[in-house]
């Protein structure tokens, strides 16, 4: 058991933002722990100089170290084979710079959390004896994660449905701490989103994302019912930079009233809590990560599954929220499904009370220490 004053963290996993901000939140959770304990945290993040991780990296100053790397398409389309096999040869590059950079840093553990950007690390530290905790996000093991399973020292998992995918012997070393969210989500003020952004406290209020990009496929479906909605409610609009000028223009005959109830925003820098927090109701994808940050601060929410995804995640997820009485999940999604869906919730408070309840039912919201935990005691030998 290590008694060093300094816990030396190798952090890897990234591409997008269900990989790269359960990692952000991990380490300001470890750090955050050890601090109490007088002892300190170094920590270095290798990934991919263009993926998320790169600049989430630079943005909270944690040290960053780039690895070759390499993306398996699933595509059959000739240029996507083409480009998987010259991604591929760069993966033995990439793990001999892993091999380096790990006997250079010599982690007490190394954090993975997926994403095709992990596993050089991950193989990596399984050669020089680094101890590996392995997070998955999702409800079935990832492709990178499927790999670094048989070598990792203790599997994370975000759902106890993902025991079922793991081999026996994997099973053994996994534990299920749910998947982390970031902290401030907890500690959103509805007050302060409806100074903001103009709205009404009294009337319900529908938050719309469909990612940082927006999706094109929710936009529409909310322009389409906006007439129908803004009778009952007031709507707060991410619908993603690039789509904000043909959203404002396709919006710009609503009737007065209903203009004052329409607000429209191309991305939420700051003050999602705060939204999250003020939202009777959330229309959005159904990622995993998404999911966790719904599920742990309770909110009702209208799920419209990116299609396809692999193994269908989003459905699944969506519809396991569903079953649980936490979310309506429109697997058909048309603009009089949605309506269908949205006017009755409206209406009724109550089933929204009891979708919140059972959205609770579902989160983890301490999925962050858990995971924390368990990479502090498997550095700790």
């Amino acid at each position: 058991m290590t008694t060093s004053s300094t816990i030396r963290l190798a952090v890897t996993g990234g591409g997008t933002g269900g990989h790269t901000y359960p990692a952000l939140t991990t380490i300001n959770t470890i750090r955050a722990n050890l601090a109490a304990q007088d002892t300190q945290l170094d920590v270095t993040w290798y990934g991919t100089p263009t993926g998320l991780e790169a600049r989430v990296a630079a943005d909270n100053g944690i040290r960053f170290r780039t690895i070759a790397t390499g993306k398996v398409r699933r595509s059959l389309n000739p240029k996507a084979l083409a480009n998987t096999a010259t991604d591929l040869a760069k993966v033995p590059a990439g793990l001999g710079q892993a091999v380096a950079e790990l006997r250079r840093f010599r982690p007490h553990v190394v954090l993975s959390t997926g994403g095709y950007v992990a596993v050089p690390l991950g193989l990596a530290a399984r050669i020089v004896g680094a101890p590996l905790v392995m997070h998955e996000q999702i409800t079935t093991l990832g492709l990178a994660n499927r790999v670094l399973a048989r070598g990792a020292t203790a599997i994370a998992l975000s759902h106890s449905t993902s025991l079922d995918t793991l081999t026996p012997a994997a099973r053994k070393r996994a534990v299920v701490t749910g998947n982390p969210v970031r902290p401030q989500l907890f500690d959103g003020d509805p007050a302060t989103a409806h100074r903001a952004h103009q709205l009404e406290p009294n009337l319900p209020l529908i938050y719309v994302t469909g990612g940082a990009q927006g999706s094109a496929q929710i936009n529409r479906l909310i322009t389409d019912n906006a007439h129908h909605l803004l009778t009952h409610c007031q709507i707060l609009h991410q619908c993603g930079e690039a789509n904000y000028d043909q959203i404002k223009q396709k919006t710009a005959g609503l009737t007065t009233e209903h203009a004052h109830r329409y607000r429209l925003i191309p991305y939420v820098s700051d003050g999602l809590a705060d939204i999250l927090a003020a939202a009777d109701i959330v229309v959005s994808r159904s990622g995993a990560g998404t999911l966790a940050e719904l599920t742990a601060i309770g909110k009702p929410s209208v799920l419209i599954p990116l299609i396809p995804t692999a193994g269908h995640e989003q459905l699944r997820n969506a519809q396991t929220l569903q079953s649980a009485g936490a979310a309506i999940c429109l697997d058909t999604p048309t603009a009089d499904a949605l309506r269908d869906a949205l006017l009755p919730l409206l209406k009724d408070s109550t089933r929204r009370q009891a979708m919140a309840q059972a959205a609770r039912t579902c989160g983890q919201p301490d999925a962050a220490q858990r995971l924390a935990d368990l990479v502090l005691t498997t550095a700790q030998g």
